[in-house]
C-alpha cells in the first residue's frame, strides 16, 4: 500500500534502484487527454543523473517506454504503465555494506522492518524510485495545463547557507534551467555551485531549501478537515527522499506576526475576489482561494559521504564504512522536477474530485 498515492488519479509505482527497471502505472487520467512519450521525457530529462558535474555521475539515460493507455495521442481512459530500465549498475560499489547499515539511510529501517533489504543503492528507498514519480507526475501537468492552465514552478532557494534573494513573482522555466543548480538568480546560482563542487572535493555533502509556486490554481480545490490541499501537498513532498520540513505561505516566519499584521484582505479586482497579501499561501481552510500557492521543502545533506564513518553490523558490533560509488553531495538540484512533479499529482487528484462532487466549477 505504501507505494500508491492519490484516489481518482491513483498512482502506483514500482521497481528497486539497481534492479532491471523502474516504472509507475497511472490509474484514473481522463480519456482524450493530449499526451506524448516527449511530455514525459522531458521532465526524466531535469531528474536524471549525470546531467552535470554537481550531480552524480550515473550514466542513465532514463528514456520511458509507454506500455499501455495511449492510442493515435490520445489518452483511453485506461491505465497508463511506463517503464525506465536501469542500465548502469554498479552492484560491487555495495560489496562493503552488505552486512553493515549506512549512517542515515534506510538499510536498517527496512531490514527491521522487512527482515530483508535490497542492498544495492538502497532499493525502494533509492531517489530513483522517483523516476516514477516524475514520470507520472509528467502526465497531471499535462492534464492540468489543457483542463486548467496551471503552471507549475519549482527552484532552489538555498544551498547549505547561500540563499537568492527573494522574487516579486514566480520565474520562468527557462530562469530555472539558466543554471545547473536550478536556481533562478545568476549571481546566487554560481556561488551555490562552487559550494557544492567544494564539498565534492572533501568528500562531503550539503541540503537546501527548494521553493515552488503553484500559479494559476482555481479557487475551491482541496477537503476540509483531513484532506486539507496544504495536508496532501505536506505529504506528497514530505515523501521525497532526503526531504525534512514543509513550509507553507507564511510558514514558521508568520508566527511571529499579530493577527493585524498576518491577515490576508480581500478585494475585488477586474470582477474576481483577491487578496492584497498572500501569507496564507494560497489556500484558507484546506481550499485554494484563487492565489498563487507557495510552498519550501527543505532538503538533508546527501547521507552517502565518502568520508570514513562510523556505524554496526547486522549483529551489532561496531564497525568503520568508507563508502565508494556514484552519488549527489547535493540532492538539491535533481529534487526540483520531483517537487513540480508531486505538486502536479495533488493537483490533478483535487481538481477531479472538485468535478465530481460539486455541480459549481472551481474558479
Amino acid at each position: 500500500m505504501g507505494s500508491v498515492f492519490g484516489t481518482l488519479f491513483r498512482v502506483s509505482t514500482w521497481g528497486e534502484s539497481h534492479g532491471v527497471s523502474v516504472g509507475v502505472v497511472v490509474d484514473g487520467c481522463p480519456a482524450r487527454l493530449p499526451l506524448s512519450r516527449e511530455d514525459i521525457q522531458k521532465e526524466l530529462d531535469k531528474r536524471r543523473p549525470g546531467q552535470s558535474d554537481i550531480v552524480t555521475p550515473r550514466k542513465e539515460a532514463d528514456e520511458v517506454r509507454i506500455l499501455s493507455g495511449l492510442r493515435d495521442g490520445l489518452t483511453l481512459g485506461t491505465p497508463i504503465a511506463m517503464e525506465v530500465m536501469n542500465t548502469d549498475q554498479r552492484p560491487s560499489a555495495y560489496d562493503n555494506v552488505r552486512d553493515v547499515f549506512r549512517p542515515s539511510h534506510a538499510d536498517y529501517t527496512y531490514m527491521a522492518k522487512y527482515g530483508i533489504r535490497a542492498v544495492e543503492g538502497g532499493g525502494r528507498s533509492s531517489a530513483r524510485e522517483t523516476i516514477a514519480r516524475v514520470a507520472a507526475g509528467a502526465v497531471a501537468r499535462k492534464l492540468l495545463s489543457v483542463i486548467s492552465g496551471v503552471r507549475i514552478v519549482a527552484y532552489v532557494e538555498r544551498v547549505h547557507d547561500i540563499a537568492m534573494p527573494g522574487l516579486d513573482e514566480a520565474p520562468t522555466e527557462a530562469e530555472v534551467e539558466a543554471s545547473p543548480v536550478r536556481c533562478p538568480h545568476a549571481d546566487t546560482a554560481a556561488r551555490m555551485v562552487e559550494r557544492i563542487k567544494d564539498v565534492r572535493r572533501e568528500g562531503d555533502s550539503v541540503g537546501g531549501v527548494v521553493r515552488c509556486h503553484l500559479c494559476g490554481v482555481p479557487a475551491g480545490l482541496g477537503e476540509p478537515v483531513f484532506d486539507r490541499l496544504e495536508a496532501d501537498l505536506a505529504k506528497a513532498m514530505l515523501s521525497i527522499p532526503a526531504s525534512k520540513g514543509f513550509e507553507f505561505g507564511s510558514g514558521f516566519a508568520g508566527t511571529s506576526l499579530r493577527g493585524s499584521e498576518h491577515n490576508d484582505t480581500f478585494v475585488s479586482r477586474d470582477g474576481r475576489i483577491h487578496t492584497l497579501t498572500n501569507r496564507s499561501g494560497g489556500v484558507q481552510g484546506g481550499i485554494s482561494n484563487g492565489e498563487e500557492i507557495v510552498f519550501r521543502v527543505a532538503f538533508k545533506p546527501t547521507a552517502t559521504i565518502l568520508r570514513p564513518q562510523q556505524t554496526v553490523d547486522a549483529q551489532g558490533n561496531e564497525a568503520e564504512l568508507m563508502m565508494k560509488g556514484r552519488h549527489d553531495p547535493c540532492v538539491l538540484p535533481r529534487a526540483v522536477p520531483i517537487v513540480e512533479g508531486m505538486a502536479a499529482l495533488v493537483l490533478a487528484e483535487h481538481l477531479l474530485r472538485q468535478r465530481a462532487q460539486c455541480i459549481v466549477d472551481a474558479e
